[in-house]
């Protein structure tokens, strides 16, 4: 048996190499990484197991982390799930016999308050990591645990009927925690992490671009809603001074064309205009969206 205090000690080691690994959560990793790389006391240590969903190591009292995995051609939409009135979000218990076990280290970090890793599937053996995260409620009917992402979302009554606004601030504090940075990865894979319109490859200078706003209807945060932007060109394009019509052909607003302010607008910027974007996706079901590009090239030609 491990005894709390050692439990308790490599969970923090756990969410500290975390941390290193993928940039505070801004950068995917592999299932080979989970499985290898974390080290206790000189010793390979998986924070993840084959084959099942919730990782709960030999001799310890609760689990360690959760998986989603991404199905087989296809990223997964947290997004397509529904939140319940109290705006907090679900993940479900292992219904097969064989998961009684690990469903008990669920419980069982629920009951201690143990913070969990949690492995979102961005592609088959790439996901996500949101930590930490923690159960604060069991669902048996439903056959599943309330998540909170944040510690406001842990002050929450599960299942309680809360305010409009309130339910609106929970559910856009799940966007941040969730849904943007699983966006952002999978754009950002799709992209080969490079600026679609320059092909800079610095990922801390690019951003995962919306198309369509995510605060208007069709603003979806889907891969083909997304660009992989430099900061400079997703500026440009938040502020409509770059447009990108649906062939894919960059144009900047004319009003720039005639500037004379040095080589940063004149690369930068107008050295651009008409040439086609530099990168796309390899997989054409990952490449933009051709009305919504036609949608926000009206936007770019009307300002």
């Amino acid at each position: 048996m491990v005894d709390g205090v050692r439990e308790e000690h490599i969970r923090a080691a756990a969410l500290d190499w975390l941390s290193k690994v993928t940039l505070d959560g801004t950068v995917p990793v592999s299932r080979v990484q989970l499985r290898d790389d974390f080290e206790v006391d000189g010793s390979r240590f998986p924070l993840v197991d084959a084959g099942r969903g919730i990782r709960k190591p030999r001799g310890w009292s609760a689990a360690l982390s959760i998986l989603t995995a991404a199905p087989e051609g296809a990223a997964w939409r947290p997004y397509d799930d529904s939140e319940g009135p109290d705006g907090l979000h679900r993940y479900k218990l292992r219904r097969d016999e064989g998961g009684a076990a690990e469903n008990a280290g669920l419980r069982a970090a629920m009951h201690q308050q143990a913070p969990l890793l949690w492995f979102c599937g961005i592609r088959p053996g790439i996901f996500q990591a949101i930590f930490p995260v923690y159960l604060i409620a069991e669902e048996p009917a439903q056959a599943q645990f309330v998540l909170a992402l944040t510690e406001a979302q842990r002050k929450i009554q599960p299942g309680s009927t809360v305010e409009a606004a309130l339910r609106q601030h929970l559910v856009a504090m799940t966007r941040r925690r969730l849904h943007q940075p699983l966006f952002a990865s999978q754009v950002m894979l799709a992209y080969e992490t490079r600026c679609a319109v320059c092909s800079l490859n610095h990922r801390e200078l690019l951003d995962a671009a919306h198309i369509i706003p995510d605060s208007q209807p069709n603003g979806d945060a889907v891969i083909t809603n997304g660009l992989a932007l430099c900061k400079l060109h997703h500026a440009a394009y938040d502020q409509n001074i770059l447009g990108i019509r649906p062939d894919h052909t960059v144009e900047i607003h004319h009003r720039l064309l005639a500037e004379i302010d040095g080589p940063m607008l004149r690369h930068g910027l107008q050295d651009h205009h008409g040439k086609p974007l530099m990168v796309l996706p390899r997989s054409r079901r990952e490449r933009p969206d051709t009305d919504r590009l036609l949608e926000r090239y009206e936007l770019f030609k009307a300002a």
